[in-house]
């Protein structure tokens, strides 16, 4: 029965009560109304009041249910959806919230894509730049530099060496910048090796041991393994940058029909709102970013102290 009817079922149940009552019960009611008659009105509109509300309840609890699932959905996760469950009144809201649902998640999906996706062409363009225009600056002070020492008094040889070594130094710092802005790596030699290169310079610009445990995963598109990339790139960077920590681990394996990435630290965890992506915009990328992909992301504490990233993105996705 639909819901509308079942509303009206009740009330009508207990207006037929009360003409019933008042048609065969023994009761009067005199002007000025009695002391006893009033206790005996009241009491029937008390009686009057529980059995509605009793009634409705039943009526409505399978709503509240439907209700508060909907409250608890997280629209940055793939895939959740409200049970389709009791009368037929009940269910077309729930499923009528996850067509809602399955919508919202396909156009968001399709704006992410657009925007990660010029993004990256961004990103690409200034690695490019910065490698091309930049890193030749440097090329050429470095020997325009070393021509100078050459003919230079002895007296000013060791301040043109360490001027040439600025330089080298700062084409190196380019040349950093230009391969996180846009991971050649990753196209040229695979996921696995971008991530151990990745792995490495942090390690080494932190001043950290990074463990790895990066499998072979079979059946990622370059979409994904650009997501995996970069949500291992945002994790690490927040272990160097908030974490305090002295040390972290990274995996990437196969488990099922899913390829898992692991990022953990052994620094000072994650605050509470943290895991909803509310205190960090990285966070929050990188949720945006699993969900481009129907991946998952979960973030928390880490057993024996600090924080644990886990990213879960489905293989052979249409």
């Amino acid at each position: 029965m639909p819901l509308f009817w079942r509303v009206f079922v009740a009330y009508v149940s207990v207006l037929v009560l009360v003409f019933l009552l008042l048609v065969f019960a023994p009761v009067t009611v005199s002007i000025p109304v009695a002391a006893t008659e009033l206790a005996v009105l009241v009491g029937g509109l008390v009686f009057m009041l529980a059995l509605t509300l009793a009634l409705l309840r039943g009526v409505f609890r399978p709503l509240d249910a439907v209700t508060s699932m909907m409250r608890r959905v997280d629209l940055l996760a793939s895939g959740q959806r409200v049970p389709v469950t009791g009368e037929p009144g009940i269910a077309a809201v729930a499923q009528t919230f996850n067509e809602m649902l399955e919508r919202l998640e396909r156009e968001r999906r399709e704006s992410s894509r657009v925007a990660l996706a010029a993004q990256e062409e961004e990103r690409a363009r200034v690695a490019r730049e910065l490698h091309d225009e930049i890193g030749q600056v440097f090329t050429g002070m470095i020997l325009r530099i070393e021509s100078v020492a050459a003919r230079a008094p002895a007296d000013l040889r060791d301040d043109l060496a360490a001027l040439t070594e600025a330089a080298r130094g700062g084409a190196t710092t380019v040349r950093d910048i230009a391969a996180r802005l846009r991971p050649d790596v990753l196209d040229d030699l695979g996921l696995q090796r971008a991530l151990s290169t990745l792995a490495s310079t942090i390690g080494e610009q932190a001043r950290i041991v990074v463990d790895r445990d990066l499998q072979p995963v079979a059946g990622l598109d370059d979409q994904a393994e650009l997501v995996v990339y970069r949500v291992a790139q945002e994790a690490l960077t927040n272990v160097v940058r908030h974490a305090h920590a002295t040390s972290a681990a990274l995996s990437l394996r196969r488990e099922g029909d899913e390829a898992v990435l692991r990022v953990c630290d052994d620094g000072a965890g994650l605050p509470a709102t943290a895991a909803l992506g509310r205190s960090s915009r990285g966070i929050r990328g990188m949720r945006e970013r699993a969900m481009l992909v129907s991946g998952r992301l979960a973030l928390g504490a880490r057993d024996g102290g600090g924080t644990e990233v886990v990213l879960r993105v489905p293989l052979g996705r249409p």
